[in-house]
Parts: C-alpha cells; sequence; structure tokens
C-alpha cells in the first residue's frame, strides 16, 4: 500500500493520491496538529471520506508512537536507541505542548454523520485501509435491541421502558452476556457497522445496544449521529466524554439545521395533557397508598418514591399554569405571536419555574418518570413529562451569579425566538396507549403551541467548544461560500479549503433547459409550478432525456408535494407511461419505511441486462439526495426541476430571515452575517449542489447534469454552482440543441470510458463482457423496412449512427478463448463496409448486423461466454492427446458459400466463415487466420496454401478450404480454384468474371451498354457498387436518385431492371465532376418530368400532409417560422418549431425527415446531426436534405417507429 509523508507524519493510502487529496489530507493533519478547528470542502467524487480517516488514524498513531519514543528515551536516560533517528525527530506531539503526555491521553477520534447509512459507507471505506483501530457504532434501541418481546412494542417509549425494566431485572438473557462477549476477540479486533453488530448479536445471543455503549470506552474511534453529539439530552444519554476528543462532522451541510434543532422545541397542547394525566395516574396511586398507611411521608412506602405527594401536587399545578398561560394567547390563526428570546424566563417564571427552583423540579420530574416507567403491567406516557424536564435543562443551562443572571440570561437567549402559534395538527395525534392519558378531555381540545427556536448554529458550536475538544473538522461537499458558512458556525476557524474536482471535461456535461421540447418556459415558481402546460412540458422533457441519457436517470423535485403532484398529472396525461416504457419509474416514498425495496429495486432495474435502465423520482433533501451512492450506471444523468427553496410563509423560515436581517444591520465588529433573502438563495442552492453531487462518484465516473428551471439561467444563480462545476455550465434555448450534445457527449464518454461489467449470463461463466453486450441489437434504419421500437440500455442502441463497439477485457482469457472473443469484439474503427472479405476478416467484423434484431444482449454475453469455454476445454483435450471434436460442416453452407454473386455482404460472409473456422483446433485455427493476414498484406498464394494444406487432411474439413476462395484477390481466384479441384476432387465454382477487378467489371457495363442506356439485366445490388469516379467522368446523367436519360425517348429512359432506388449510394461529388444535371432530388431528365413529379410537385404532396397531420392551425405556425428563417436565417427557432410540431406524434416523425426539402446546403449538417440524434437511427447527408418520390411513398408505409424526441404523448 503507498505511502506518503505530509505534516511530518507518514499517511498510507489505498492507492496513489492525486494532488487534491493530498492537500485535503495536509489540511487534516494541520488542524490535528496545531488545535485548530477547520472547514475543508472538497466536491463529492474527490475521496474526501477515505482521505480523513486516513490522515486523521495516520496522526493518531503518529501521536502514539512519538509517546513511545519519549518513554524510550526517558529509560536510556537521554541515550538514543536509534542514532540515525533522535527522538527529537519523532515531532512535538510527544509531549503536546507543555502537558506531560500519556498513553491515557491519545486522543479520541468522534466520527459523526446524519444518518447510520453514511456512517455504513464511511465504515466501508475504513474496511478499505491498511488501519485497523478498535471501533465503536453507537445506535439507538430502534436499530439495535434484537430482545422479540421489546421489538414487538409500538412506539419507541415503549420499547426504552421494557429494556429499561427488563435490564434492572436482569430479565433479558441478551443483556446478561455483554459482559462475557464484550471482550470477545473476533468483536474487538473487527470493523463493525451497526448492521455487522446486529448479525454478531443474533450469533453470539448478546444485546448490541448495550454492547456498543460497552465498546465505547476502549474505542479509537466512535461513530455517531450528528444528534448524538449536538444533542446535549443525547450526549447525557449515551454519555459520551468530549474533552480532549478530535470531533469530525462529514457532510457537514447539514450541521447548520441540526444545530438549531438540537437546542429548539415545541411544547404541544397533546404533551402538557399526556404529562397531567401521568401525575394523574400517579396522584391516585399514592393517595391509595396513603389511606392504607395513614402516613402521606412516601419515603416510608414500598414503592421506593423518593418525593412527598405535595411535591407531585405542585408539579402538577405547574403544568396546568403553564397550559392555562400558553393558552391565553389569543393567537391570529395564520402568523402567530413572536417575542424576543429572553420572553421565554417571563413566561416560565409566570408558572413558577425559575433559576431557584429548577433543580427540585427537575428532581422531582426525574423522580415520577423513573417511578413510572418502572412499573410492571400497563405503558404510562411519560414524553411529556421527559420534554417538560428536557426544556427546564435547555432553558436553565448554567448556573450564573445572582447580580449576572440578567446580563447572561440576554446574551444567551440573543440567538433565540419565542413563538406562540395555533396547534394545527390536534386532530392527527396518534392516541397514546394509556388509557388515562387518551381519556383526558384536554388532550382532545386545539390549544396553542409554544415553540422556542434557535437561529443560529452557533450556540451548539460553543457548547461543543465549552467541553474541551481538541478540535473541530467540518468538511462537505457543499459549503460554499465558506466565509458566511463559518460566520454562523460562530467559532474560530483557521484551517479552511475549497477543493478543486478530480475529473475531465469531457467527463460531465452541464445544460440549463430554458425551454421544454413544446417551446414552453420551464420553471417551478410558485406562479408557474402546477400550471398544466408546465407539468406538461417538463413531463416531455423528462421523456425525451430518459430516451438518450443511459441507464440509471435521478429526477429531482423542489418537494414532495410538488413531486406527487406532477406525478400524478404525468399519470393522468401519458407522460408517466412514456417514461415508464423507456425507464421504468421508482419514487422515493416519504416514511423510510418502503425507502428500501424502492431503492432496491430501481438497482436491480439497472443492473438488469435486459432493460435500458430506470428512472428515480426524488426530493431534495430527502433520503435519495443524501449521502446514498449512484455511481456508474446507477446514475449517469441527473435532472433537477426546480429550486427547493424553503416554504416562504413557514413561520419558521420568516423568523430565521428577520433575525438574519437584524443580525447583518447590527454590523458587530469582525462578524459578517447573511441577509435573510442571502441565506434562502443559500438553502435553495445547497439542495440542488447536494443533489448534482449523486452523479460524480469516482475519478472514471462521468454523467450529465440537466437544469430544467430558466431560473437557472442568470448570472446570480450560476454563482451559486459549485466552483468546479461553473466552467461547464452551457444555456440552452433550443432543445433540440441539448439533446444534440448529449447524445454526442455519451457517445464520446462511453468510448472513452467504456465500463466493463458483468452480465447476470456471463457470470455463471467468469467472463467478464462490455456492457454493450447487454444491448438489444437495433434493427435496420432503411426506410424500406418495418422499423419497431425497441429497448435498449446504452446510448449506442438507442443511436444506430453513434453505434460503436469496443474491446472487452479479456485478461481473464488467454490462447484460443482470447482469440474467439476478440473476434466477437473487436473495435471498429470506421463505420464504412468492408470493401472486401479480406477487410471484412481483418475487423473480425462482428458487431451487431442492422438485421440482427433477433439477437438480444444477454444471448451475446452467454456465446461469447459458452465459446472461450469451449475453445478452452478443446485445448485442454488436446494437450492430454485426447480426441479432436470437429464440427461437421453442412454441405449447404458451403454450397451457399460457393456463390460469390449471393446477397451476402462481405461482412456476413466473413462472419460465416468464422463461425465454421471456429470448429478447428485452436493451433488450427490461429495458423490459418495468421496466413491469411499475412495473404493480405504481401499477396503470396503459394505461403497461404502451405499453411491451409492442412484443411486437406480430413474430408471434413475440404469445405473450409475452399471457403478461403471468398478471401482471395480476383487474379489468384482461377488458380486457387485448379488447386482445390486437384487436392478435394471439387473446385469452388470459379467463372471467367471472377478474375475480373471491381473497376474492370464496371468498365465492362458501361461498353456493354448504350451511351446512355444502362444494360438490361443489370441489379441494384450491382449498381450500388460501381464506382462512381470512374463510371461517369463529368456525365450529365446521373445523380443521387436514380438514372435518367437526357430528353430523347430512347436514351431517356433508365435500363429495365435499374429502379432510382438502386444508386441511391452514389456519391454525387466523384460522380458527376461538374455535370449540371446531377443533385440531390433524384436523377432527373433536364427538363423532362418522365418518371418523377416536379420539386414543386413534391413541395405541395409534403404541405399537404403536414395540414393532414398536424392542422391548420399548427401548420399556420410552421409557414410562419419557414417565412421567418428566409428573412432571418435563423436556424435555431425553425428547428425549434418544427421539432415541438412534428415529434407530437411519433407517427409524424417521417415528416421530420421530410422537412429537409426546405433546409438549404448551408444548413443540411446541422439537420443531419439533430436528426441522428432525435429519431434513432442514421441518416446520412444525403437523405436529410431531399427525398424522392419513391422513397417519400416508402417512408409513408413504413411503421411509425419508436422516436428519441418527443413532446406530448400519443
Amino acid at each position: 500500500m503507498p505511502s506518503l509523508t505530509l505534516n511530518g507524519v507518514t499517511v498510507n493510502f489505498p492507492f496513489p493520491p492525486y494532488d487534491c487529496q493530498k492537500d485535503y489530507m495536509a489540511k487534516v493533519l494541520e488542524c490535528l496538529q496545531k488545535k485548530a478547528n477547520g472547514v475543508l470542502e472538497s466536491p463529492t467524487g474527490t475521496g474526501k471520506t477515505l482521505c480523513l480517516l486516513c490522515a486523521t488514524l495516520a496522526w493518531r498513531e503518529h501521536f502514539r508512537d512519538t509517546i513511545s519514543a519519549r518513554k524510550i528515551s526517558e529509560k536510556l536516560n537521554g541515550a538514543e536507541m536509534f542514532p540515525n533517528t533522535t527522538v527529537s525527530s519523532w515531532g512535538s506531539a510527544a509531549t503536546d505542548g507543555a502537558t506531560p503526555t500519556y498513553y491515557t491521553d491519545i486522543p479520541k477520534i468522534i466520527y459523526a454523520s446524519r444518518t447510520h447509512s453514511q456512517l455504513a459507507q464511511v465504515i466501508n471505506e475504513l474496511k478499505n485501509t491498511s488501519y485497523s483501530p478498535k471501533v465503536c457504532v453507537l445506535g439507538s434501541r430502534e436499530q439495535l435491541c434484537i430482545n422479540p418481546e421489546v421489538m414487538r412494542q409500538e412506539s419507541n417509549q415503549a420499547k426504552v421502558h421494557m429494556c429499561r425494566g427488563k435490564v434492572s431485572a436482569r430479565s433479558c438473557s441478551f443483556y446478561n452476556n455483554v459482559e462475557d462477549k464484550s471482550t470477545d476477540k473476533d468483536l474487538v479486533k473487527s470493523i463493525l457497522d451497526v448492521e455487522d453488530l446486529v448479525k454478531f448479536g443474533n450469533k453470539q445471543r448478546v444485546c448490541p445496544y448495550y454492547l456498543s455503549r460497552t465498546l465505547k470506552q476502549q474505542a479509537d474511534i466512535i461513530f455517531m449521529p450528528y444528534n448524538y453529539l449536538l444533542d446535549p439530552k443525547s450526549r447525557r444519554t449515551h454519555n459520551i466524554e468530549l474533552n480532549g476528543a478530535v470531533v469530525i462532522f462529514d457532510e457537514a451541510h447539514n450541521v447548520e439545521k441540526t444545530c438549531e434543532e438540537a437546542t429548539s422545541f415545541d411544547l404541544t397542547p397533546y404533551d402538557v395533557a399526556s404529562a397531567i394525566s401521568a401525575v394523574d395516574r400517579l396522584l391516585v396511586e399514592q393517595a391509595k397508598d396513603a389511606a392504607v398507611t395513614e402516613d402521606f411521608n412516601v419515603e416510608g412506602l414500598s414503592s421506593g418514591l423518593k418525593v412527598n405527594i405535595e411535591t407531585i401536587a405542585k408539579v402538577k399545578q405547574i403544568l396546568l399554569d403553564l397550559e392555562a398561560v400558553v393558552d391565553s394567547y389569543d393567537v391570529p390563526s395564520e402568523k402567530g405571536i413572536t417575542k424576543p428570546g429572553i420572553f421565554i424566563y417571563e413566561l416560565l417564571e409566570r408558572v413558577h419555574l425559575t433559576f431557584n427552583s429548577k433543580t427540585a423540579v427537575c428532581e422531582a420530574l426525574e423522580q415520577i418518570i423513573g417511578h413510572l416507567t418502572g412499573q410492571p403491567g400497563i405503558f404510562l406516557n411519560t414524553s411529556g413529562l421527559q420534554k417538560l424536564a428536557d426544556i427546564i435543562q435547555l432553558v436553565f443551562c448554567g448556573d450564573p451569579p445572582e447580580k449576572e443572571r440578567q446580563q447572561w440570561m440576554q446574551t444567551n437567549t440573543a440567538q433565540f425566538k419565542v413563538h406562540i402559534h395555533r396547534d394545527k395538527s390536534y386532530h392527527k395525534k396518534p392516541q397514546s396507549t394509556d388509557v388515562w392519558a387518551s381519556s383526558s378531555s384536554s388532550s382532545k381540545k386545539q390549544g396553542n403551541v409554544l415553540s422556542y427556536w434557535c437561529f443560529s448554529p452557533g450556540f451548539s458550536m460553543q457548547d461543543l467548544v465549552a467541553q474541551g475538544v481538541r478540535c473541530i473538522i467540518l468538511t462537505s461537499g457543499t459549503l460554499s461560500p465558506l466565509s458566511s458558512f463559518t460566520c454562523e458556525m460562530r467559532i474560530p476557524f483557521s484551517v479552511s479549503l475549497e477543493n478543486s474536482h478530480v475529473i475531465e471535461r469531457d467527463q460531465i456535461f452541464v445544460g440549463i433547459i430554458e425551454r421544454g421540447p413544446d417551446g414552453v418556459h420551464l420553471s417551478s415558481a410558485f406562479d408557474r409550478r402546477f400550471l398544466p402546460e408546465n407539468m406538461a412540458s417538463l413531463g416531455n422533457t423528462v421523456a425525451n432525456m430518459s430516451r438518450v441519457v443511459p441507464d440509471g436517470l435521478l429526477v429531482f423535485f423542489p418537494s414532495f408535494p410538488l413531486m406527487e403532484k406532477t406525478l400524478d398529472f404525468w399519470r393522468t396525461n401519458g407522460h408517466a407511461a412514456r417514461i415508464d416504457s423507456i425507464k421504468p419509474l421508482f419514487v422515493e416514498p416519504k416514511g423510510k419505511g418502503t425507502f428500501n425495496e424502492v431503492i432496491d429495486g430501481y438497482y436491480n432495474k439497472v443492473k438488469d441486462p435486459t432493460s435500458k435502465g430506470g428512472t428515480f423520482c426524488a426530493v431534495c433533501r430527502g433520503k435519495a439526495s443524501e449521502g446514498l451512492d449512484f455511481a456508474d450506471t446507477f446514475g449517469r444523468g441527473v435532472i433537477i426541476t426546480g429550486l427547493p427553496f424553503p416554504p416562504k410563509m413557514d413561520p419558521r423560515v420568516i423568523l430565521k430571515m428577520q433575525f438574519l436581517d437584524e443580525m447583518s444591520r447590527k454590523k458587530a465588529p469582525g462578524v459578517k452575517y447573511l441577509s435573510g433573502q442571502e441565506w434562502y438563495k443559500q438553502q435553495a442552492f445547497r439542495a440542488v449542489n447536494q443533489a448534482i453531487g449523486r452523479v460524480i462518484r469516482h475519478k472514471e465516473d462521468y454523467g450529465a447534469i440537466l437544469l430544467c428551471d430558466q431560473r437557472f439561467k442568470g448570472p446570480g444563480a450560476r454563482a451559486q454552482l459549485p466552483s468546479w462545476l461553473r466552467p461547464y455550465v452551457r444555456l440552452y434555448e433550443s432543445f433540440g440543441n441539448v439533446i444534440r450534445d448529449l447524445a454526442q457527449f455519451f457517445r464520446v464518454a462511453q468510448k472513452m470510458r467504456p465500463l466493463v461489467e458483468k452480465t447476470a449470463a456471463a457470470q455463471s461463466c467468469g467472463t467478464v463482457c462490455s456492457p454493450d453486450t447487454r444491448s438489444s441489437a437495433v434493427p435496420s434504419c432503411s426506410s424500406s423496412q418495418s422499423v419497431h421500437p425497441q429497448k435498449a440500455k446504452k446510448l449506442d442502441t438507442h443511436l444506430p449512427s453513434l453505434k460503436r463497439r469496443r474491446l472487452n477485457d479479456h485478461s481473464g482469457a488467454n490462447g484460443m478463448a482470447r482469440l474467439c472473443i476478440e473476434y466477437e469484439c473487436e473495435v471498429q474503427e470506421s463505420q464504412k463496409r468492408p470493401v472486401n472479405l479480406l477487410d471484412a476478416l481483418e475487423r473480425g467484423d462482428h458487431r451487431e448486423e442492422e438485421d440482427d434484431d433477433a439477437v438480444v444482449g444477454e444471448e451475446k454475453a452467454n456465446h461469447l461466454s459458452t465459446l472461450s469455454l469451449q475453445c478452452d476445454k478443446r485445448m485442454d483435450d488436446e494437450m492430454r492427446g485426447g480426441k479432436r471434436k470437429i464440427k461437421l460442416v453442412q454441405e449447404q453452407k458451403s454450397c451457399r458459400s460457393e456463390d460469390v454473386s449471393g446477397d451476402g455482404s462481405p461482412s456476413s460472409r466473413a462472419k460465416s466463415f468464422l463461425a465454421e473456422m471456429k470448429s478447428l483446433s485452436r493451433i488450427n485455427f490461429t495458423r490459418i487466420m495468421q496466413a491469411l493476414q499475412n495473404y493480405k498484406k504481401d499477396d503470396r498464394l503459394d505461403v497461404l496454401l502451405a499453411e491451409a494444406a492442412v484443411l486437406t487432411e480430413d474430408a471434413n474439413t475440404h469445405a473450409l478450404l475452399r471457403g478461403l476462395y471468398h478471401f482471395l484477390r480476383p487474379h489468384h481466384k482461377k488458380r486457387f480454384d485448379e488447386k482445390c479441384q486437384q487436392l478435394t476432387g471439387q473446385g469452388c465454382g470459379y467463372q471467367p468474371s471472377h478474375s475480373l477487378s471491381v473497376d474492370e467489371k464496371k468498365a465492362l457495363v458501361l461498353q456493354s451498354a448504350p451511351a446512355s442506356r444502362p444494360a438490361a439485366g443489370l441489379t441494384s445490388s450491382t449498381c450500388s457498387q460501381l464506382n462512381t469516379q470512374q463510371l461517369n467522368k463529368g456525365g450529365p446523367h446521373l445523380n443521387q436518385q436514380g438514372l435518367r436519360g437526357p430528353q430523347t425517348a430512347t436514351a431517356g429512359r433508365p435500363a429495365a431492371g435499374l429502379t432510382s432506388s438502386t444508386c441511391s449510394q452514389l456519391n454525387t461529388q466523384q460522380l458527376n465532376k461538374g455535370g449540371p444535371h446531377l443533385n440531390q432530388q433524384g436523377l432527373r431528365e433536364p427538363g423532362g418530368t418522365s418518371g418523377s413529379a416536379s420539386k414543386t410537385d413534391l413541395h405541395t404532396a409534403f404541405l399537404a400532409d403536414v395540414k393532414k397531420a398536424i392542422g391548420a392551425e399548427k401548420s399556420a405556425l410552421l409557414f410562419r417560422a419557414i417565412k421567418s428563417y428566409k428573412k432571418t436565417d435563423g436556424y435555431d427557432e425553425l428547428v425549434t418549431t418544427v421539432v415541438s410540431l412534428f415529434t407530437e406524434r411519433d407517427e409524424d416523425f417521417k415528416l421530420l425527415i421530410r422537412f429537409g426539402l426546405f433546409i438549404p446546403t448551408r444548413h443540411k449538417k446541422q439537420y443531419k446531426e439533430m436528426l441522428d440524434a432525435l429519431i434513432g437511427q442514421s441518416v446520412s447527408a444525403a437523405e436529410v436534405p431531399a427525398a424522392s418520390e419513391e422513397q417519400q411513398r416508402q417512408v409513408s408505409s413504413s411503421p411509425p417507429r419508436q422516436s428519441k424526441i418527443s413532446s406530448q404523448k400519443k
């Protein structure tokens, strides 16, 4: 494992680190060595978690080593044990300044993140390092308890109550084993997350919850969620010791909110009513006991309660007064009443809660709660009493002297506001399981809520510093701007870093999409988000993007209500069905119960080699946008459908903005606050940036970010995006252009960074296949063939014009197996068809043919894997002297091969020959293939015949010898035929024409036909292969759509059997050499109309079809766009209109092709590229601008193809 030295500390890293990783680790070490707080931003995908762990643990080991060095030096009385390495060179950490240091003083590392799922990822990263610290992860009973009886309880409070009861009575067998199992070597030396701990507990029959608390005492690094650390109550519950500890907050963009929530509370009427009910229950119980014993001093009772009945009555009076005081305020139904933070002391004083009485009341509450929860039998809800105790400890924290108390209260509440508002959720509260509480009339009435809200995370951060931590490190991928972030924390940060990314320009595509395919502005603004046209345009946008983005597509909405309403609209209007037919939809649930099932379904769909991937709809700030890993195919694209601003009418948001405005107006020296509006905007973009971070997860990852809201186009909005992302942002006003560029991006990315994966079929054989082997084959794009919608997983299969094959990783195969696979997977260097069979053989040409639509990717993967195993087995048999298994070649195949003038293309004949050749042994196969390659280079037939002599030894391989005939050059075919006749008794079907070169054949055709009339019987396949440069030499009668004669009756007709589509492949640039009669509309007789319609007729027919297809109103829009284009030459505006009109229905796509009639030469290339990207087939430059009458009929008669872009449901 590589190691490097940073700041005098040797860090072991799993691989050679990038420069940005070195910078990051150096900053972490600086914080640790200098006891300085740090705020470190590094983009998602730069490996910050791994850097953080390695740097921190390396420093901790160095710290321990320096202590050892100092102790050795003391034992030697100053003498050096290692003369070449003096003790002083070990660093100053040995003494840690002026304070003597011992092994017990080595700081613990407390690593906090937002959720346990994020912590599980961190622990997995730790397992990849060379470090093996003692680890502990803290969790709740909800996550760690394995006692079946406890887990059957409905509420968390009931679980805690039953657990404590069983522990105190030692009736839990799992808890009773904790002491014995806590020293288990497998446990102490293992690095376990919550799931691993539960598995260990089930296996060893020991309680994971109390086991983790035991492990905490000896742990070097402790993992826990934020709230365990920031909430004073949770810290006390888990007994977290912070003195001298290093505290790390990963994903620290959430720290601000967590800090504020940890020091805030909402006291509802339900809380107060349930507390009153619990106290009533206790009073009744104590009154009965008092009647029996006639002793009102409860200390003498067997119950063990250490408070008398008068104290219990006082607690009840406090609760009744608190309820009355809060409900006494006449609260406006919407706004509520807001008071300064110090008002909380005034309100609580009215119910007899002060600094002087807080201790007695807290002790009484503790005794009452302990007594009620310890009772056997029916569970009694004590959450209301617990909340009152927490409120007293929060508000009356500390114990200031009487003289300084007022000033202390003023300072302590400066970041708080008191808000009293109506309880809108009282009817939604779950009924308590306690019959006493549920029968209370006060719990059923609507009252007021007392809220005490903190608006500065600095309150909690200052509390952490006061606990004596060594340093605090905050890190995330989205902390910018750091200045405002650190200012809100209200503690000094002397170390900071804004890191760069590790990816290249070709790995990221960022587009701001202002309009949908129908030209409607996209916006999630409050006044537009629910407009039908906006939701429809967004649905069309997502549907079209799902066709171009391969594999997994993430779609993030600003909020759950917006997502739900938009999806309902899409389901009603067909948008959801269209998306689902391409990439099945998965929707993030609100509750956490079914989330894992949904995300697993999405992952499985993306991994499925027979599917095109999946679409996952989620919410910014939701679970999917935080910490989940959508690397590689799981997240090739992310669509942000709008800006997730906080709800502006929410009282807490309003008060937060007011608080920040007040603070910024005060202009305290050295402190800079954001304004309320700046904070509001920053919250939206932090959520966006976090969602964006789901795409690029490592150095070799790539993906697209599509910002589908016109508000992103402003310079202020772009400035809020991450600094590493800004250089790549492009604004698109035309939807067609973004599809074109996006298609090009994925084509290049897939070619440069092919992802090697195991398909389901290949795993069983151990052969690794490229993802392209999973894709469904694409049907032919010829207009004369029916085109059916095909499912595909990669962009290559969406867009046949972009189709490429990449060389697989065949490191696991060798010899014959590898050679066979290479013939299946060899990279295509050109899209051109092979000139001859030797070229086809050299290329292997085993890419997916356009007519191979029956072969799906999974079958190909199976074929490759099986082929590899067969070849290896055959070679093994041969090496052991076993019999060779020779595949019998059917005579029909050889006869087919011998038909030189057959319909098969060079590539298909090469493919067939290779399939037959692979029946040979590995040695013979390699020998023949090498001989053919050498023959192509040196043109030596004798050498080829000598090597191919092995095929004459067995009658079953004679057909293979004759099959070589097709790969010979014309001047060798006669001689080879004679040789085959001599050796095998059968020739190859030689004919004198086989010895003619291609050029000689074409010259013969010209000589045998009249001057302007091709010979009768000339087939389309023959004409399509004519060398146009020699054929015409400037003659006036040829163009791309057919052969026409001049104007004479005899010379003006093409020969029988030569149709207009026959010569559609002729290259007019070489064909005509300046002749006046060649154009791209078809071969015409100059001035004549025989056999075809005039250009005007074509235009008229096209416009009539347009009116019939889209109606008069939309036709008028098209005509206006064409007229405007002729005046302004605004190509983008024209294409936007055309695309929106001709993509509403898939059957209208033929009109999009035929519209090329109106595109002038200067824009042909652009239009061709757009069609390539949108239609899903390669459209040649010649096909785009024009279409003959025959082609129009073919297009009209062919079934509708599935488009790559559409703007409305069919």
